[in-house]
């Protein structure tokens, strides 16, 4: 059998592959959790392999450390199935999520990225490939794959939505902001609801400065996103993100306070959005009351979830200094080190020694209040900042800690710099004027012709 995009599939019920589609779906566009999908298409054929590899895949796309046995199980659960006529295609997804599963991240995106070269309608590869390569900060990939892939989808296939939201966002990591805004415009204006889409287009405003048209694009689009998406904490912070580039600190707070406070059964990737917001508003000074307390709770920080992802780990470290626990957070850097210097072979290992580390240390620097070891041991990370992972608006936490530091040394030159590099678009904004008054600097200063990058 074939599935509805032509992709070979070994099992031989219509009813199994009704339901794998239907998760598929899911995955695509972030409504519901396609596990109950998955299952029923394992009721309807309990030998095929190929459910147990998407539920593996699912739960190791959410970076949960505690969801890895589960997934480890899975992936279990499909190597006893798969000498069972199983097609060279789900075979090959099935030793992508080994390595996946062994903390091989670009290996696995290699491997997702052979399935694509012979079936570019494999949206189950392109989707987590995507996903890795975003985790991975591959921005390159995150642009190619989606539009190598693009040509091999008409126009007519309900699906080709997501595969356009994806090559929008890649587009808006590599820089192409009107070219990622129009193909992102063009995804929902299809009638599907693609969150990744809206993402991708307010990601292009978020770099270019608009934050007013930011927050009218999210309000106006809110029913493709808000209700029933696991990707909406995601745009609640886009959202507040907007307030803060207005310096409507109040708003970014009642954001926050309505749609990302803190929870026991928060996510991984919910709590990260919710950490880096309060980072952002503390450095503003905002009035951030018990919010640090309430976010940390239910939230493991201990050793044992250390080494999963450099980048969970970084935000578990601001929770830690916003909350001036400076004893857990130096234990907590130690108990990463020791981490990677215990591992070998893994991505996040790389990425953890590359820059997560380094830059663990100058947030530990930061929270000391030795603002000017802070600024020694961060600023030459941000060129090689994408090795952490994640988008080009997360990682400007980064920067946005190195105009504290600046502020409060009362060294101009270097803040100077930065805001230089905020780009024309970002040159007027409140938030750029409000550090360049904390700077004592006149502005605008000299400007850059072009987006942040």
């Amino acid at each position: 059998m074939f599935d509805a995009r032509g992709n070979p599939v070994s099992t031989a019920s219509a009813d199994a592959l009704a339901h794998a589609e239907t998760a598929l779906w899911r995955m695509a566009s972030f409504f519901d959790v396609p596990i109950a999908d998955i299952d029923a298409a394992l009721l309807e054929d309990p030998h095929w392999m190929f459910p147990h590899v998407m539920h593996a895949n699912f739960l190791m796309s959410l970076t949960e450390p505690s969801l890895m046995k589960e997934a480890r199980a899975a992936i279990k659960h499909a190597e006893s199935l798969a000498p069972m006529g199983t097609t060279q295609r789900e075979r090959a997804h099935l030793a992508a999520a080994r390595r996946c599963a062994g903390g091989d991240w670009r290996g696995a995106c290699e491997a997702w990225g052979a399935i694509l070269a012979e079936h570019p309608r494999d949206l189950y590869a392109l989707q987590w490939a995507h996903l890795f390569d975003f985790y991975r900060g591959d921005a390159l990939q995150l642009r190619e794959r989606p539009r190598s892939a693009l040509p091999a989808w008409p126009a007519g296939d309900p699906l080709r939505p997501y595969v356009l939201g994806m090559h929008a966002f890649g587009l808006e990591e590599c820089g192409e902001y009107s070219f990622a805004e129009a193909l992102g415009r063009e995804a929902v204006d299809t009638g599907a609801k693609v969150p990744w889409a809206t993402h991708a287009v307010a990601h292009v405003m978020e770099m270019q400065g608009r934050h007013e048209a930011g927050r009218e694009w999210l309000h106006a689009r809110e029913t493709d996103w808000a209700e029933g998406n696991g990707f909406a904490g995601h745009h609640w912070w886009h959202l507040a993100l907007f307030h803060i580039e207005a310096m409507d600190l109040a708003g970014a707070l009642a954001v926050y306070d309505q749609h990302l406070a803190g929870k026991p059964e928060l996510l991984m990737l919910q709590r990260l959005d919710a950490a880096a917001l309060l980072w952002r508003l503390q450095l503003l000074d905002a009035d951030i009351g018990t919010r640090w307390d309430a976010l940390i709770d239910g939230w493991d920080v201990s050793p044992a979830t250390i080494g999963h992802s450099a980048f969970n780990d970084l935000h578990a470290l601001l929770v830690l200094l916003g909350q001036h626990r400076l004893a857990a957070a130096r234990s907590f850097v130690s108990a990463a080190q020791q981490q990677v210097e215990a591992t070998r072979g893994s991505s996040n290992a790389e990425m953890a020694r590359e820059v997560g580390i380094p830059l663990m240390r100058g947030l530990l620097a930061f929270g000391n209040q030795d603002f000017a070891e802070a600024l020694r041991l961060i600023a030459p990370l941000r060129r090689q900042a994408h090795l952490l992972g994640g988008s080009h608006a997360q990682r400007d936490l980064i920067a946005l800690t190195l105009l504290a530091a600046c502020a409060e040394m009362g060294d101009s030159a270097p803040g100077r710099a930065l805001l230089d590099e905020r780009g024309a678009g970002k040159a007027g904004a409140p938030l750029t004027r409000h550090w360049a008054e904390r700077l004592g600097l006149k502005w605008p200063a000299r400007q850059r012709t072009g987006g942040a990058g």
